[in-house]
């Protein structure tokens, strides 16, 4: 049984930097970690991915978060991590991060209906 668990979130100003935490266990060897967010009134979007095995591992990162956010992993603690700066309003929302146990191209790494294993999620809140 794959279990997905998210920490991190929080409450900072524009321009300021979180990094959240996504620890799972039961995973393959080989999988797909990916962040998603979604705030009130807004669809789901693919925040970032990486893609990995015990050799070699892969990003994807959503265009409206290149250039601010890194997704970086620990791989002997299952852990990944999103570190986000130059944070703005608009990235406030629910972060949930997700895993499917294979390895996805990148460009269908950041496609919700790809993962079946979710976390609760964590809150980012961003004040102007």
């Amino acid at each position: 049984q794959v279990n997905v668990v998210e920490t991190g979130g929080g409450s900072v100003q524009a321009g300021g930097s979180l990094r959240l935490s996504c620890t799972n266990s039961g995973v393959s060897r080989t999988r797909s970690v990916a962040w998603f967010r979604q705030a009130h009134g807004h669809e789901r979007e693919g925040v970032a991915a990486l893609i990995t095995n015990s050799d070699s591992n892969v990003t994807s990162l959503s265009d409206s978060v290149k250039g601010r956010f890194t997704i970086s992993q620990d791989y002997k603690k299952n852990t990944v991590f999103l570190e986000m700066n130059d944070l703005r309003p608009e990235d406030a929302g629910t972060y949930r991060c997700a895993v499917f146990l294979g390895w996805l191209v990148p460009k269908e790494a950041l496609k919700a209906y790809r993962y079946g294993n979710w976390g609760a999620g964590t809150e980012v809140a961003v004040s102007s």
